[in-house]
């Protein structure tokens, strides 16, 4: 699966829109993380176990994305992006979309 933040994918015509597809992963540090990261957080700079959860959330909702893609039928996913909001105290969603189309080389 291709996916971009271009709006195109070089050497490919895009034949078909198909739609939006998205993947949504709503995380919290586990125990560990939180204690670990606040003691972190005290020193200053970055907080490497808040860093890691953020990268997981990350890479779970774009893998999401990219299912949703492929039950689709897409090829490719283009003007993909990332979207965060925290909406409760240590919960934080975690939103990858981008538009999903058909191509021809």
């Amino acid at each position: 699966m291709i996916v971009t933040t271009a709006i195109a994918v070089p050497g490919h015509e895009v034949t078909e829109v198909i739609g939006v597809v998205r993947g949504v992963v709503v995380r919290s540090p586990n125990i560990g993380q939180n204690f670990l990261g606040g003691l972190q957080g005290m020193l200053g700079g970055n907080i490497e176990m808040f860093a890691q959860v953020c990268d997981e959330a990350r890479q779970h909702a774009f893998d999401r994305m990219v299912q949703h893609a492929q039950q689709m039928g897409a090829d490719a996913i283009i003007s993909m992006r990332y979207d965060a909001t925290e909406f409760a105290q240590s919960m934080t969603e975690v939103l990858a979309y981008g538009t999903a189309v058909k191509l021809r080389r």
